[in-house]
């Protein structure tokens, strides 16, 4: 996938409000930063993004992309199924987090995604990227259906979820964007 599929799919789930001021947002499992070039595309150019990733070489590629960034990215080295804590944050919330074809490897994703809630402020905004009528493999252990998906954001705190955009993928299935926001 390209930056500018990685736009297409988030653009409506992140929303019009985030380009209209600074925000601080999460890029949960961001691999080597797709989804964070969209992010900093997307949102306003004075926000901050934490790229989090648990691979000590995508945390590489992301230092060096928030090496030649306009906007602030901060590369962290972690792994958000097991506990979120972002270095200069401190008791802020954060306007919005991406978990862009991440949550697909977590288990239990309800316990995640409700611990992770708990960093989004009221009114923010949680958005998945997610594969739809796939079967599980080794690339997707634990799929969420895009049918699930208010489901799971339910479960977790969040209401009015929805999916804003899909897109086929050249895996299998679908591809699809979903956003909740947090209550």
């Amino acid at each position: 996938m390209d930056v500018n599929d990685a736009v297409a799919l988030i653009g409506d789930a992140v929303g019009a409000s985030a380009t209209a001021s600074p925000a601080v947002w999460a890029d949960l499992g961001a691999g080597t930063g797709t989804f964070t070039r969209a992010l900093m595309r997307v949102l306003d150019p004075a926000s901050t993004i934490y790229a989090v990733d648990h691979d000590a070489s995508s945390v590489g590629a992301l230092r060096a992309l928030a090496a030649k960034s306009a906007t602030r990215v901060v590369p962290v080295k972690a792994d958000f199924a097991h506990g979120l804590e972002l270095p200069g944050l401190g008791a802020s919330l954060l306007d919005g987090i991406l978990l862009a074809n991440s949550l697909h490897f977590v288990r239990d994703a309800g316990r995640v995604l409700t611990q992770l809630t708990r960093h989004v402020r009221v009114g923010g905004r949680v958005v998945v990227v997610e594969y739809d009528r796939r079967a599980p493999s080794r690339w997707v252990p634990y799929p969420i259906d895009a049918a699930r998906w208010p489901r799971l954001a339910e479960s977790a705190g969040l209401f009015e979820a929805v999916v804003t955009a899909t897109l086929p993928s050249v895996y299998a299935g679908m591809l699809y964007a979903g956003v909740a926001t947090r209550r």
